[in-house]
């Protein structure tokens, strides 16, 4: 089944004037029009197109990649308003409308938003909404404290950054733990840090534990090599000069060059580190 608001993978099955015919292993095709037809295709091909309804309100593919897919998140720009609510730039020519209903507050021409891209059970369009809350849902996630996970900044709030979590879930990063600029709309990973019994999660921007020291004091080592044997940074140092310099957190930083320093690599002065 071709799936609208998705990539999908579909075989070439023949050309006409307005373009090739796409189909899958269900009989089901659609159109790939000319101008995204590429050079030197064959006949039973396979290739990778986004799936959506074009102007006319009919299946079209194209080789276009969209800045938000199906069920995920981007901060797009409002191109237009009209009576049937915002009109959104995601890459396409045609924009995705975030009708007024889903609008969390008025939106303006030329302005940014965070858009989550969904379905519409009843039009079967792609729709956009600002209501971002309402597409989140921590009560029945699956993630576990240290798992790798793909983050979507939202807003920040008097504690830190809350953020979207594979495109499903709630979370919040803590002022604390952020050593990098962050914007709405940043697409980063993160790793889960803590889950509550009130099933709010925290996330870190990097990873925790024993198993990142080696690899972390190795990095500051071979830049220490690169570096004529001296850097300006010590355990005094700010937490932003250190993920300048390395993309780790202060914390890491530190225990990261006590092991240098146990194993007699480095000798650590008021004014920075030295290769012994």
């Amino acid at each position: 089944m071709i799936a609208l608001g998705r990539y999908n993978s579909l075989e070439i099955m023949r050309s006409t004037q307005v373009g090739l015919f796409l189909g899958d292993d269900d009989g089901a095709e659609v159109l790939l029009p000319n101008k995204y037809v590429p050079k030197g295709y064959e006949i039973g091909d396979s290739i990778e197109v986004f799936c959506y309804l074009d102007h006319q309100e009919r299946p079209v593919a194209t080789t276009l990649r969209p800045k938000v897919t199906r069920d995920g998140f981007a901060y797009l720009k409002v191109a237009d308003i009209t009576d049937f609510g915002a009109f959104m730039e995601w890459g396409l020519e045609k924009h995705l409308l975030v009708p007024f209903r889903e609008q969390s507050v008025k939106m303006k021409k030329g302005y940014q938003y965070l858009v989550h891209c969904y379905l519409d059970d009843e039009t079967f369009r792609l729709v956009g909404s600002t209501r971002i809350d309402r597409f989140l849902d921590n009560d029945n996630h699956d993630l576990s404290k240290g798992q790798r996970v793909a983050l979507v900044a939202h807003r920040k709030t008097d504690l830190g950054w809350e953020v979207i979590i594979e495109n499903k879930f709630k979370g919040l990063v803590f002022f604390s733990d952020i050593f990098r600029e962050i914007k709405t709309g940043d697409k980063f990973d993160g790793f889960v840090k803590n889950v509550r019994p009130d099933h709010k999660i925290d996330v870190i921007l990097h990873q925790e534990g024993v198993d990142v020291l080696e690899p972390s004091a190795n990095s500051i080592y071979e830049k220490l090599k690169m570096s004529d044997g001296y850097l300006a940074l010590h355990d005094k140092s700010s937490p932003e000069l250190i993920y300048e310099a390395f993309q780790m957190s202060k914390k890491t930083f530190k225990k990261a060059i006590g092991v240098l320093y146990k194993k007699e690599k480095i000798v650590i002065k008021d004014d920075g580190i030295y290769i012994k």
